[in-house]
């Protein structure tokens, strides 16, 4: 490329040769009279549109460089300085158009500066530093409809025209700013966003990352605004001088650089030229590519491998989609998260050298193998797995790990803060992390790995997805697009900013990252950044045959890039692309708030945007209503579960009244939640009133049902996120409830999500009555705190107090509850509770009513009763209908049983229901549950001639109705 150190060499010759149109006595006052506004569109333009130049009835000859030499203006306002140019508040938005939010008149000019070494300043003397000075036209229309869509927030923004004839490619690599000038003087600056004109003339699909052929390999890097790029091969994967360090050419954004062969298999960085918002200097970044497929140790360095070669697939690898565990439905899914090192970490079963990591879903043998074979003979089907991309906070060399002397805590209290001051010490240097700082989203993470540099992690993170596929379990992956663990030059774990500086990452008003996502924010709005999300994808489908994606933070994604991440991994085929396409569930969480909330920033895939496309997301309201409360309010806000109005544990919820109008809310909630949550589903509420699913709203006005399809629903009431079911349950109840009802509770909010219909989802645990000693956010609290076992030994609770950044504030109410033994589950609690939660789903897979496909079908078949103000409080009672084989009316699903009737009671002691629409049927427990060790629950009875049950204290009981019987 040319080098441009000139304004000749930055711009055309032809644009420098024209007249120019200030007299060297004017003050920077044009010579041509300022440009009149017109009064009112003509007729054609409809609102909003830019008026062509020969409709405006001028020619645009006032946009052109003006070399710096030529001017001096001196600054009017004292609050102008070199600080006002660090912001970003005006916004170029497309080829010839920025926006800025400043209220123009006829007497003011608007310039542009450019400076290619990136010396632009502001001082007494003026703006000084530049190559080139344009001047911008106004455009006294607006902002047209595709930019206003594309950047809602700034609709009411002043538009201004930069004349086509400007070298758009050289100018974008510079440093820019843009000014505001009345009478000669300048009333404001700021510097300038450019993902809107990067996209308009630089949106490319293309080859990127390296590309592999018989003779060479060719590299392909999109950074359109850096100044040069170069490529440094090394031989090894840390150390050394490079083989050689080659300069990339570009065409049209795209460096690239041809290689031979003998690349492959060696490891290279990129350096980047590029002038850097943040640090308003050109940097020289070392970077790894955005697009790597292959790693060295801690990202430091890009692999250059194919991963079609035949050394990085196990033995039958290419047959897998053909040994794929059946799903006839997305309605037949249910989830079970779990944690990549928590899966093994503490499990004695697996080899030492393999704990924590991939392979150890390879040991067949394993405790924690075994147990995951027991929940999917129960029909459990799929295995989420938190991040496993590469992620910062992990050092990829075990080597450089600390580890805890676990004998030595376990001497400790159970309400000691010294377990925690320990876990702290060495929380950033241990082998623990939950993974949601991502540095690159397309190379499986290093410290799973035997060895994070070659082959090991691609070959072991295959393995570990053909094992668990033979397990009859397939495999969602974790997905964290909505933010990044670091951005600026400097940062070793700053990778797209490094690339594209400010183009990745959403940005405010001002300029500044927008961290409400956690840090970070990415903008899937801006064409390249949806790109990498969808190349990513189809990265993991076809080169990793995962069989489904869970969204972080969902919503601060765009709806259009969740659709279309949706098609595009929906058409993938066997035949073509070795993936059954169409059995790619994609969930995730459609939270709305952040900058992004309301559609500020476009239509987001939030909950409500999302319904009608076939994604699912996460149902809190009904986690909400079991539990009590929410994440963000007091812990002990009671819930349907935990004892709301019930049984009170003191905190002051408000009178009875007022509890128990807020349980009979919560049963509706969960009522909603159960019939999977649908927006137009009708129930009768507790007032006896019919209403939709989205008629019935939280306590601050939100519908609870929004979904169009059950299998937009992931019912769910614990997660990774905040307490595990067990410690919140330990949380909210009385201090002296005994440790068995404790279990039951754990087990009735369980079985509330697995009889839902929607999707089920559980954490890791749930079904052992996991605990995490009460900490709310575990997310680097370490093997100690996040242990689970799999021996059904011990749960885990009263390993002392969680860690203080999180938990502190609660430590008064965490205290007590740690020191008191007769909080702990024995080994029995644990074997009863893994058992329970088997027969669960069992009972889910016993029939496809607890699976129905579509929301008519819940509709017609799905009834709720004991509803209405004369309800019997903390009971909810749900029947699903069957058709009949030759009968007029509904279709026949379920060859066993006609009729289904669940029960869920929370009261503290047996009641009994008479349901006179429920008399004269022919039901009796549900066989799995005639079978169960938990003596209570057989003790649960129907009476055909009245239609009433009796439901012991804290149980669920399925009837059912045998076909013939």
């Amino acid at each position: 490329m040319s080098s441009l150190s000139s304004p000749s060499s930055l711009f055309p010759s032809p644009l420098l040769q024209r007249p120019l149109l200030f007299s060297p006595s004017s003050s920077l006052r044009p010579l041509s009279t300022a440009i009149p506004k017109p009064s009112s569109p003509p007729p054609s333009a409809p609102v909003g549109a830019r008026l062509s130049r020969r409709s405006r009835g001028r020619t645009i000859t006032s946009c052109f460089p003006v070399p710096a030499a030529m001017e001096r203006t001196a600054i009017a306002e004292s609050s102008l300085s070199q600080e006002t140019l660090s912001y970003a508040r005006a916004y170029w938005v497309s080829r010839i158009l920025i926006a800025w939010n400043i209220n123009y008149d006829d007497d003011a000019y608007v310039y542009l500066y450019a400076s290619r070494k990136a010396s632009i300043s502001l001082t007494e003397e003026g703006i000084e530093g530049y190559d080139v000075k344009i001047l911008l036209e106004p455009e006294y229309y607006g902002l047209p409809a595709n930019v206003t869509e594309k950047f809602p927030h700034i609709v009411n923004y002043s538009a201004f025209k930069i004349s086509e004839s400007v070298d758009f490619e050289n100018l974008l690599k510079c440093q820019l700013a843009i000014a505001f000038y009345v009478d000669g003087k300048c009333k404001n600056a700021t510097g300038l966003q450019l993902p809107g004109v990067l996209d308009d003339l630089f949106a490319y699909n293309g080859p990127l990352g390296a590309v592999f052929s018989k003779e060479a390999v060719t590299l392909h890097l999109w950074a359109p605004t850096a100044q040069e790029v170069s490529v440094c091969i090394y031989k090894e994967p840390s150390g050394g001088e490079p083989l050689e360090s080659v300069q990339l050419e570009e065409f049209g954004g795209v460096w690239s650089a041809v290689g031979p062969k003998s690349w492959e298999g060696c490891y290279y960085v990129y350096e980047v030229s590029v002038y850097h918002p943040s640090t308003s200097q050109i940097e020289k970044c070392t970077v790894t590519d955005p697009y790597a497929r292959g790693l060295s140790s801690n990202g430091k360095r890009t692999w250059l491998i194919n991963l079609d070669s035949e050394n990085l697939k196990p033995e039958g690898w290419d047959k897998l989609a053909d040994e794929k565990p059946d799903l006839l439905s997305f309605s037949d899914i249910s989830i079970y998260e779990l944690h990549i090192r928590d899966f093994s970490a503490s499990d004695h079963t697996v080899n030492c050298d393999i704990q924590g990591g991939y392979l150890a879903f390879t040991s067949q043998e394993s405790a924690g193998i075994c147990h995951l074979k027991k929940l999917s003979n129960a029909g459990l089907t799929h295995v989420h797995l938190l991040p496993s991309f590469h992620f910062a906070g992990v050092d990829d060399d075990k080597s450089n790990w600390k580890y805890l002397d676990d004998g030595e805590m376990a001497k400790l209290p159970a309400d000691s803060d010294k377990q925690q001051a320990e876990v702290i010490g060495i929380q950033n240097e241990d082998g623990y992390n939950w993974g949601y700082n991502p540095v690159l989203w397309g190379v499986p993470k290093g410290s799973y790995a035997g060895n994070p540099n070659g082959p090991s992690r691609i070959l072991e993170f295959r393995k570990m997805i053909q094992a668990v596929n033979r397990i009859g379990l397939r495999v969602v992956l974790d997905v964290v697009y909505n933010h990044l663990a670091s951005s600026g030059p400097l940062n070793e774990n700053s990778v797209l900013d490094k690339v594209v500086p400010g183009y990745y990452l959403r940005r405010n008003t001002d300029g500044a990252i927008e961290n409400s996502a956690c840090m970070n924010n990415t903008a899937s709005e801006h064409f390249m950044v949806e790109r990498l999300i969808l190349d990513d994808l189809l990265n993991w489908a076809v080169v990793y045959k995962v069989d489904g994606f869970r969204f972080d933070l969902m919503g601060h994604i765009m709806k259009s890039t969740m659709v279309k991440a949706r098609s595009t991994l929906q058409s993938l085929s066997k035949d073509k692309d070795g993936v059954d396409g169409p059995k790619i569930y994609i969930y995730g969480e459609g939270w709305d708030f952040g900058e992004i909330a309301k559609n500020k920033r476009g239509i987001n895939a939030s909950q409500f945007n999302i319904s009608g496309t076939g994604i699912g997301s996460f149902n809190d309201r009904m986690r909400d209503a079991v539990l009590g409360g929410s994440p963000f309010g007091h812990p002990l806000q009671q819930g349907f579960v935990t004892g709301l109005s019930l049984e009170p544990n003191g905190y002051d919820h408000g009178d009875k009244s007022v509890t128990d109008r807020m349980l009979s809310s919560s049963a509706d909630h969960i009522q909603v939640g159960l019939a999977a949550n649908l927006r137009d589903f009708v129930l009768t509420n507790h007032e006896g009133k019919a209403m939709k699913g989205s008629e019935v709203l939280t306590h601050d006005g939100v519908p609870v049902g929004y979904a169009l399809s059950p299998t937009e629903t992931v019912n769910y009431v614990s997660a990774h996120d905040n307490e595990t079911l067990f410690d919140i349950v330990s949380l909210k109840t009385v201090l002296e409830l005994c440790v068995d009802d404790r279990c039951r509770m754990n087990h009735l909010a369980s079985s509330l999500v697995a009889l839902s219909q929607g999707i089920p989802f559980f954490h890791s645990g749930d079904e052992l009555l996991r605990s995490k000693s009460l900490d709310r956010d575990s997310y680097n609290s370490g093997d100690w705190f996040n242990r689970l076992d799999f021996s059904y030994e011990s749960n885990n609770w009263g390993v002392g107090l969680p860690p203080r950044e999180k938990n502190e504030k609660n430590w008064p109410l965490i205290k007590p509850r740690l020191a008191n033994p007769s909080f702990k589950p024995h080994k029995h609690h644990i074997l009863a509770a893994v058992d329970n939660f088997v027969d669960l789903l069992k009972i889910r897979y016993s029939s496809p009513l607890f699976r129905l496909r579509t929301a008519n079908a819940i509709q017609e078949r799905v009834r709720f009763h004991n509803t209405g103000p004369s309800w019997v409080p903390g009971a909810i009672v749900m029947s699903v209908e069957d058709g009949h084989e030759g009968r007029p009316g509904m279709a026949q699903l379920d060859p066993i049983y006609s009729y289904i009737v669940i029960v869920f009671n929370a009261c503290p002691t047996e009641i009994s229901l008479q349901i006179p629409a429920l008399k004269s049927r022919m039901l009796q427990l549900h066989p799995v549950q005639l079978k169960l060790a938990d003596e209570l629950v057989k003790e649960s009875s129907y009476k055909a001639a009245s239609g009433c049950f009796t439901i012991p204290r804290r149980t669920t009981s399925v009837f059912v109705e045998v076909r013939g019987a």
